[in-house]
């Protein structure tokens, strides 16, 4: 009996697509053809294209970017989950931010998609008990990205960090997965206390820009933050919070926030895409 060839499109649905758009790209832009290869056409993995970007971005006169590649390909060979996120990040970018068009854009050019990758490797280093090298690592990425994410902070799979500047997320913040949020959010603490003082953020949660969101408590799952508030409470799920303090000033108006995008108040968010 013959045998059956798997293509690398049933291997990999998202890698195969990047592939694709950056031979398509090369093609209209032969300008930009040493970085698509360099980034993209030269590997064979999305894992070996990740490792090389987060290098290009992290490297310093401090630590080569050798180094950080074959820290980064450790991370990806330890964990697989790690790459496992990243697809489920570029997808959740590509269907919720209405700049992006192709599956190469977030990998190439958004620094809110390549922080979170980088953070995810700081996280496993941390995880590892390597804590002064993810230390370096979030140094790096503030640094590059203006995001200041603790290496400990857990983020679930499909994050969308829409814009990704001034982002501040601490040391026992929990962000669950299919999470969206805007530009200068703060995941932060109300003191100096020690021990579990960060929010814990629920599965499809839209967090608006300049949102601070302190202290140990709860943001319900598919729950919305308004642009702007200050929660410092316990939020219910499937509601919408808004106001300096925050609070509850309706439901959250459709079944998943963070993919409809829809940050205004008193009106149904439908599934339209509105940033």
């Amino acid at each position: 009996m013959a045998k059956t060839r798997t293509t690398l499109k049933e291997l990999d649905p998202v890698w195969s697509q990047v592939v694709s758009e950056a031979r398509a790209a090369v093609a209209a832009e032969p300008l930009l053809g040493g970085l698509v290869h360099a980034c993209i056409l030269h590997h064979e993995t999305l894992e070996d294209a990740l490792a090389y970007r987060i290098a290009q971005k992290l490297a310093s006169p401090e630590m080569s970017e050798q180094l950080i590649r074959e820290i980064a390909d450790d991370a990806y060979a330890g964990d697989p989950s790690l790459a496992e996120a990243a697809r489920a990040d570029i997808a959740a970018v590509f269907d919720r931010d209405p700049a992006c068009h192709r599956y190469i854009q977030p990998l190439l050019y958004f620094k809110g998609f390549q922080a979170i990758q980088a953070h995810r490797v700081a996280n496993w280093l941390w995880r590892e008990g390597r804590k002064d090298l993810a230390y370096f690592f979030q140094m790096r990425m503030s640094e590059q990205f203006s995001v200041d994410i603790h290496p400990a902070c857990r983020i679930g799979k499909g994050l969308f960090l829409d814009h990704a500047h001034a982002l501040v997320f601490g040391e026992t913040a929990v962000i669950g997965d299919n999470v969206s949020i805007l530009h200068d959010v703060t995941l932060g603490g109300t003191g100096k206390e020690d021990e579990d003082r960060h929010p814990k953020i629920g599965d499809g949660v839209l967090i608006g820009a300049g949102a601070k969101v302190l202290g140990n408590i709860k943001i319900g799952c598919c729950s919305r933050v308004a642009a702007g508030s200050v929660v410092l409470s316990d939020v219910p799920p499937a509601t919408t919070v808004a106001g300096v303090p925050a609070r509850v000033v309706g439901e959250a108006g459709c079944s998943q926030p963070s993919v409809s995008m829809n940050q205004l108040i008193g009106a149904r968010a439908g599934d339209d895409k509105a940033t």
